[in-house]
């Protein structure tokens, strides 16, 4: 939804929305659109945002040549298994055989290679980065939002005045 100097304007492929409710955490927004649904009111219209994105890089560890390689070889075993066992798979007289075989090699090989190249990532970093994380977007607080037409309703479940209009 767009905002002018009026205020919310509605996209033309989007119904105007309001906030139904607000929570700290997505598993009590997503409760929330459960009840809606246990009280068989249409969820169809009722989407969950996210508000307020920060970017969370959680530190899991530190990252040193072992590591560095250990995770070069894992991900190098696997595209080498597999490209070996699809170059086994072109021999008519034993496809599976041969398959296993070329990805018994590709994984030996493909680690071997994903060692080094990681190894040698690592040292082109120069101690920059000698720590392994996980990144990820991470909201403040998630709004339950609806349909305009239908918003009031759904307040009036989620707040236990469940009469009829």
């Amino acid at each position: 939804m767009a905002e002018n100097a009026a205020g919310p304007v509605a996209r033309r492929d989007e119904s105007a929305r309001q906030v139904v409710a607000s929570f700290d955490e997505y598993a009590d927004a997503e409760r929330a659109v459960d009840h809606l649904a246990d009280a068989q009111f249409d969820v169809s219209s009722v989407a969950i945002i996210g508000r307020e994105l920060q970017y969370v890089e959680q530190v899991v560890g530190r990252l040193d040549y072992a590591g560095a390689a250990w995770r070069g070889a894992a991900a190098g075993a696997v595209p080498g298994a597999v490209i070996g066992w699809i170059f086994g798979l072109f021999n008519w007289i034993q496809p599976l055989i041969t398959g296993l075989v070329l990805a018994g090699y590709g994984l030996i090989l493909g680690a071997a290679l994903g060692a080094v190249i990681g190894v040698a990532l690592h040292a082109m970093q120069r101690g920059r980065r000698d720590f392994h994380a996980v990144a990820g977007l991470q909201p403040k607080y998630y709004d339950v939002v609806g349909d305009v037409e239908v918003a009031q309703r759904a307040r009036e479940i989620l707040t236990g005045r469940n009469e009829k209009e």
